[in-house]
């Protein structure tokens, strides 16, 4: 079982950036491909970014692909999203995820393990 807890949202001004980690529990982080997720009020929650467990391989929405940034250290356990270029559009809650599927994976349901997210405000 993997324990995942996100830190380093906040509030910034569009245009700005942020730097999301997701601290993961358990000695087989390393096996696990890594998704971020957000959620913004009254929408579903929707795919961002995955990595797969070495971290070679790299997957983005549309929406962020340019912008944001996924990378994992597995000898920390942690994956960290790094955001540049906020929107508006970007205010959600991020989640972490965790999934022994591929790293192509942009399902929720594909996804096992969850954080319980944090939130992130763009301003104008």
């Amino acid at each position: 079982q993997v324990q995942l807890v996100e830190s380093g949202g906040g509030l910034v001004q569009a245009g700005g950036s942020l730097r999301l980690s997701c601290a993961a529990s358990g000695r087989t982080f390393s096996a696990y491909t890594m998704g971020w997720f957000r959620q913004a009020p009254g929408k579903e929650r929707e795919f961002v970014a995955g990595v797969s467990s070495s971290g070679g391989q790299k997957y983005y929405a549309d929406s962020v692909k340019g912008r944001f940034t996924i990378s994992r250290d597995n000898a920390e356990n942690t994956v960290y999203l790094q955001m540049n270029s906020l929107t508006a559009g970007d205010t959600a809650v991020y989640y972490c995820a965790a999934t022994r599927g591929p790293y192509y994976a942009r399902s929720t349901s594909e996804y096992h393990y969850w954080g319980q997210g944090t939130q992130v405000n763009v301003s104008i």
